[in-house]
């Protein structure tokens, strides 16, 4: 799972795209994003997600599968699992770039977590028929790089905030590692093994983002809604908050959800939790 993988070369790619974001931001003070000019803004933010999940992962077959009666799949479930007490690395950017009421938006997400406790729930044999479950002890290791690209126009604005139309599309690597130790397996499944599974996803998405400023005063609330399907079944994500405008900036505090369904046997994973950020506008 160390290894370099798509995911990674994926995630450097866009990272590339928002480094020219990366220079000296000077103080923003009374910025109208509307005035015609262009105009910038990037957003380094933390994110503290829990994981919920279920996963699918394929066997190869055994030399020693005569009655071909080995388990083939295993369905394992994940979380909910706490970010911080299970973290490697992470990395977390968005930005946009506007003139008058076009806009582009991009984000980075990209997440290390180490092992974390998860549960076999599904057995099943090599034409997918289901066997009984042999025992739940299993750790999952997990990484996730995410990338969303998009264009938006200002669909209205005033004094009472903003609403912005997007399109675009949302890349998932999802690189997951199953360990398990199994009791009673008779025969079936090896009593302790691990299996990888890889997933790059990609999705065009539909979606409205904006702020609802509160009166005259400096506080506002964020929102950013979208979804979409493609290599996946379907995805979603939305946050909604409460920020405090400075002169040199933004700050706000969200709950966040991002969701994935995938086509096979059911599987989802879902990141929810809450995210603080900073925003520096030029």
């Amino acid at each position: 799972m160390k290894q370099t993988t798509p995911a990674l070369a994926v995630l450097a790619r866009a990272a590339a795209l928002c480094a020219g974001s990366l220079i000296a931001i000077p103080a923003a003070a009374q910025i109208d994003p509307f005035d015609g000019n262009w105009h910038f803004s990037v957003t380094p933010y933390l994110w503290l997600p829990n994981v919920n999940g279920d996963l699918d992962y394929d066997l190869p077959p055994r030399v020693s599968d005569a009655l071909q009666s080995d388990v083939r799949r295993l369905g394992a479930e994940i979380g909910p699992n706490d970010y911080l007490s299970n973290l490697q690395f992470a990395l977390m950017l968005s930005g946009e770039a506007r003139k008058g009421p076009w806009s582009v938006v991009t984000d980075i997400i990209y997440l290390d977590l180490g092992n974390q406790d998860s549960e076999i729930h599904t057995f099943r044999g090599p034409r997918g028929e289901p066997l009984p479950n042999l025992s739940h002890q299993a750790e999952t290791g997990l990484s996730a790089a995410v990338w969303t690209l998009a264009g938006g126009y200002t669909l209205s604005y005033g004094a009472w905030g903003n609403a912005d139309l997007l399109a675009g599309f949302r890349y998932l690597g999802l690189d997951t590692d199953l360990k398990w130790q199994l009791a009673g397996s008779d025969d079936r499944l090896d009593r302790t093994g691990k299996v990888s599974s890889n997933k790059d996803e990609w999705d065009g998405i539909l979606g409205v983002k904006g702020q609802i400023l509160v009166g005259d005063t400096r506080w506002f609330m964020p929102y950013y809604l979208d979804v979409g399907a493609g290599s996946s079944s379907w995805t979603w994500q939305a946050a909604l908050g409460a920020g405090y405008r400075f002169d040199w900036g933004d700050v706000t505090l969200a709950l966040r959800s991002l969701s994935y369904a995938f086509d096979e046997n059911d599987a989802d994973i879902r990141f929810t939790g809450p995210v603080l950020g900073a925003t520096f506008r030029w």
